[in-house]
């Protein structure tokens, strides 16, 4: 009996905790219009990924296909500013079709993964971009620099609204 209710407790401790640390769901921006969001962006920042080690001027490219699918063109330039320049092209596709701000982007076939909108300017001069689970970021703007209060709004809300530890966060150098 002692056994059994060591091992309830044990569990239900488990359950709490798991509640506890459960992530709020990632909420994406309410709708897209996928030919605005077309064109180049200026990478701002991001957490770190093996593809972007020693990059800079990192930009990315998208343009969209007549079968409604993005081609995607990330570059950036290897090891110093005037370094050469790396290029991944990449295919993406919109999984939500009501929003347009949940699409799926491949590099290698089979393999995708998510492209989550979540904060877009008015305008679409600024997006900030991440996946379900956090463990990616990206701030993009459409000119090399940010204005420094939008980027604290973006900040702001990237802690306070969709809960990220920003302190992986990596300003892109140029």
């Amino acid at each position: 009996m002692f056994k059994t209710l060591v091992i309830l407790c044990s569990s239900f401790l488990i359950s709490c905790q798991t509640i506890a640390n459960a992530e709020t769901p990632l909420k994406t921006v309410d709708h897209v219009d996928i030919d605005r969001y077309m064109g180049e962006w200026f990478e701002i920042a991001s957490f770190p990924q093996w593809f972007s080690r020693n990059c800079f001027n990192t930009t990315a490219q998208y343009t969209l296909r007549d079968d409604g699918r993005v081609d995607v063109l990330n570059e950036c330039h290897k090891g110093s500013p005037t370094g050469d320049i790396s290029r991944a092209k990449g295919i993406a596709r919109v999984v939500n079709k009501e929003t347009n701000a949940e699409l799926k982007v491949s590099f290698f076939w089979p393999f995708s993964g998510d492209y989550w909108i979540i904060d877009l300017g008015e305008n679409y001069e600024f997006a900030v971009v991440s996946e379900p689970h956090r463990s990616t970021l990206w701030i993009l703007s459409r000119s090399p620099e940010i204005p420094r209060e939008t980027l604290d709004r973006i900040l702001d809300r990237l802690k306070n609204v969709h809960k990220f530890d920003l302190s992986k966060l990596q300003y892109t150098r140029s």
